[in-house]
C-alpha cells in the first residue's frame, strides 16, 4: 500500500515515547483535534543542519500550511550544524523537540541521557556519496579528503559504514569538517573528494558539473535503515503530552500534504533549501515519488529501528552497548 494513502488510519506512536496513556487512533478526517485551545503553547524545534534540507521540510510545510496553528501550538525553528548539536541542545534544555538522525540520539541514550523518540521526519535514508569523476569507487578514497560534520553525526556514520563495507576504516581517509550547507561548494572547489549529499545537493552539483557522480546510494545499500527522528527529554514529555501529540499530528499532516501536492511542495522547498526548482523537483521525484521516505500511517517502525540499532552496534557508533527499542 502507498505510504501516501491519506485515508489509512494513523496510529500516533507516542506510547513508544513514554508519554503515558494508550496509543491514540486518528483518522485523516479527525486529525485536526489536537492540542487546540488552552492546551497549546510555544515550542522550539531544533533541526540538524544550518540550512533546512528537503529531509526536514515537513516542519516548514507544517508552518506555512497552518498545521501547527491548527493543532494549537506555536513553533519556532532553530538550525544547528549537525544532529549531534541538536541532541546537545535538547539535553541542555535549549529546545523542547529536536530533529536528528538516529545515531546521535542512540549514542546519548546509551550514555544515560533521558531522551525519547516521538516521531520521524524521513524514516528512510535520503542521501548518496558523491565524488568527482577522478574517483571511480570507494577504494579510490584512500588518503583523500572526505567531508563530514562531526564524528558520530549522521554523515560520518554513513561514511564509516561505506568504508567498512569495502574493508576500509576511517583512518584510511582524511576527514575534513564541512558545514552542511558547504558540501557542494567544497566538492566543486576540490577541497574534499567525497561527501554525503542530500538529494537536492546532489542534483544541484550535477547542474554545475555533470561529471560528478554517486558511488553509493545509501538507501539502496541500507533499505531497512531508520534515518530521521524527532525526540525530546523524558521529563518534558511527561509534562507536555498534548504538545508532543500536537507536534507529531501536524508533522503527519505535512507529510500527507507533501505527497498530495507536488507543485506546492517543490515551491516551498525551493524557497527553503537554497537550490532551484529543477534540482528540488528531481529531489522530490526520488524522495517522495520513488522511495517514499516520509512516513504517513506507519508510526515508528520497530523492525526498522531494531535493524538500525544493530547496525550502530556493529559499527561501534555508540559508546558501550547500543540501546534497544524500548529505551528509545
Amino acid at each position: 500500500m502507498s505510504r501516501a494513502a491519506a485515508a489509512t488510519i494513523l496510529f500516533v506512536a507516542l506510547a513508544v515515547a513514554g508519554c503515558g496513556g494508550d496509543t491514540e487512533e486518528r483518522s485523516g478526517q479527525g486529525i485536526g483535534q489536537g492540542a487546540q485551545g488552552d492546551g497549546g503553547g510555544g515550542l522550539t524545534i531544533g533541526l540538524p543542519t544550518a540550512q533546512t534540507s528537503f529531509a526536514n521540510l515537513d516542519v516548514v510545510v507544517a508552518q506555512e500550511q497552518g498545521f501547527f496553528k491548527e493543532q494549537g501550538i506555536d513553533v519556532e525553528v532553530q538550525n544547528f550544524g549537525s544532529g549531534l548539536k541538536s541532541v546537545q541542545a535538547v539535553v541542555a534544555g535549549g529546545v523542547e523537540i529536536g530533529g536528528a538522525s538516529i545515531e546521535p540520539v542512540a549514542a546519548a541514550v546509551a550514555q544515560d541521557q533521558e531522551l525519547k523518540v516521538i516521531g520521524a521526519y524521513a524514516d528512510r535514508l535520503t542521501v548518496n556519496v558523491t565524488v568527482p569523476k577522478s574517483i571511480a569507487g570507494v577504494e579510490d578514497l584512500r588518503g583523500k579528503p572526505v567531508g563530514i560534520q562531526d564524528v558520530g553525526a549522521f554523515r560520518e556514520i554513513m561514511v564509516r559504514y561505506l568504508l567498512d563495507r569495502n574493508g576500509m576504516k576511517p583512518d584510511d581517509v582524511d576527514y575534513r569538517p564541512v558545514a552542511a550547507s558547504g558540501y557542494t561548494g567544497a566538492l566543486l572547489a576540490g577541497q574534499i573528494e567525497a561527501a554525503v549529499l542530500q538529494q537536492e545537493q546532489y542534483f544541484g552539483i550535477l547542474a554545475e558539473d555533470p561529471s560528478y557522480h554517486a558511488i553509493a546510494d545509501l538507501y539502496k545499500l541500507q533499505p531497512g535503515y531508520f534515518y530521521g527522528t524527532y525526540f525530546a527529554k523524558s521529563d518534558w514529555l511527561e509534562n507536555h503530552p498534548d504538545e508532543a501529540k500536537a507536534f507529531v499530528t501536524a508533522i503527519t499532516q505535512a507529510h500527507r500534504f507533501m505527497y498530495e501536492n507536488k507543485a506546492e511542495t517543490v515551491a516551498i522547498a525551493a524557497d527553503t533549501v537554497g537550490f532551484d526548482r529543477k534540482a528540488v523537483g528531481e529531489a522530490y521525484d526520488v524522495l517522495l515519488g520513488k522511495n517514499q521516505v516520509f512516513p504517513v500511517d506507519g508510526g515508528l517502525d520497530r523492525k526498522r529501528i531494531d535493524y538500525t540499532l544493530g547496525q550502530l552496534g556493529e559499527l561501534g557508533a555508540v559508546s558501550g552497548e547500543a540501546p534497544d527499542y524500548s529505551e528509545l
